[in-house]
């Protein structure tokens, strides 16, 4: 049983940054618990598992495991995937390469950047907004004051098979200030609120780029994610619901990773569409390692 394996970076602009992703690509099913004890063993933020045949919609069934979970739905698993098929599976494809999710399928695209760089993209599947939290509620779990939350837009839970909370923050310190605290955050839990947080800011450490984010979740412990395509899709609902961009649609880049050194560009596209949300995230991918499972 051969079980091809790859490490590639999503929302990397160069080598050893953006989010690391391993990808596993088999025919041979592997049971749930061994495809769980791999992504503990890479421990990254995601693994995924994917055949390298299509299913009878013509998508290729991926599943996402975390150190401690699966999950449903997540942004650098889908486009790291997606790039792993088009690049050493489906070399000689066009079009989009089509990934079937626990959630839906999704459609993921390759286009050229101005520069001449490949920017692979992913159509959000539908982003439902959720209950609000108070800022003073929110700030304490963060370790941050209250008026270091934007007081012109809520503090508000996204869905799409996972869930975040959005904290709009006033500014670069609070955002390097920020760190999730499990105790802190227990009495939201029990209301139901997600432990993975996604905090954003206008002010940004490049000029080129439009926002700066970090991503906190739980898996043995609090994490944070250097780059988060879920968390964008989440963040593109966001904008459109509150208007932050008074525009019927808008393009951004979003930096991120810088605190735990491993800078990533995230790129979020999202409109209004006959009364409805469409959001897409793109990032490049480079792969750094190659092989197969021992």
């Amino acid at each position: 049983m051969t079980h091809r394996f790859y490490i590639v970076d999503v929302f990397a602009e160069r080598p050893y940054s953006g989010n690391q992703l391993a990808v596993v690509v088999g025919t041979e099913a592997l049971s749930d618990e061994t495809m769980q004890q791999l992504a503990a063993e890479t421990n990254y933020s995601e693994t995924t598992f994917v055949t390298p045949e299509p299913e009878q919609n013509g998508g290729y069934r991926v599943r996402i495991f975390t150190p401690a979970r699966e999950i449903a739905f997540a942004g650098h698993p889908i486009l790291g995937t997606a790039w792993v098929l088009r690049h050493h599976v489906l070399p000689e494809a066009s079009g989009p390469v089509r990934l079937n999710l626990a959630l839906s399928q999704v459609p993921v695209t390759f286009e050229l950047s101005a520069e001449g760089k490949e920017v692979v993209w992913f159509l959000a599947p539908p982003v439902s907004p959720g209950k609000t939290c108070a800022p003073e509620r929110i700030a304490a779990a963060l370790g941050v004051s209250p008026e270091d939350i934007e007081a012109s837009y809520p503090v508000q839970q996204f869905s799409a098979g996972t869930s975040a909370m959005i904290v709009p923050l006033r500014s670069l310190d609070a955002l390097r200030r920020s760190k999730l605290d499990l105790d802190a955050f227990a009495a939201l839990a029990a209301e139901g609120f997600p432990s993975l947080v996604y905090l954003f800011c206008r002010q940004t450490h490049h000029p080129q780029n439009d926002l700066c984010a970090r991503f906190f979740f739980e898996a043995h412990g609090v994490r944070e994610d250097p780059a988060t395509g879920n968390g964008a899709a989440f963040l593109g609902a966001y904008l459109l619901e509150h208007q932050l961009f008074p525009k019927p649609g808008f393009s951004v880049r979003i930096e991120q990773g810088y605190e735990v050194r491993r800078p990533s560009l995230v790129m979020l596209r999202a409109r209004m569409v006959d009364g409805l949300r469409e959001v897409s995230v793109g990032g490049y991918v480079i792969p750094t390692v190659w092989g197969e499972l021992a």
